[in-house]
């Protein structure tokens, strides 16, 4: 399992431009069953995601993508967690690969 951050970089700015692309890539991403989770980070500092059922080069790949990882909007920081305990809600990602 990974949680990926998107923090805002100088080009910020320029977000504007990208946002119809990062939200395509992030309906992939969803759709693909490799995210779990989008959302902000406050206050405004950019995004986060929740990654599973991928491997850490497929994820760096579908991370470097994103449009506004492409264009310097955001940096992204990919952490990889293994999960041992969850919630019986989340028991699914206790065998889930990475």
């Amino acid at each position: 399992m990974f949680v990926v951050l998107l923090e805002f970089s100088d080009n910020q700015p320029q977000a504007g431009q990208f946002i119809d692309g990062h939200n395509a890539w992030l309906k992939r991403g969803l759709d693909d069953d490799v995210f779990l989770l989008a959302g902000s980070l406050q206050p405004n500092r950019g995004g986060a995601l929740f990654a599973y059922n991928t491997t850490r080069e497929a994820l760096q790949e579908r991370v470097d993508e994103d449009p506004f990882v492409a264009e310097n909007v955001v940096t992204a920081e990919i952490l990889e967690i293994t999960p041992s305990k969850t919630a019986p809600l989340l028991d699914c990602l206790l065998d889930a690969p990475a």
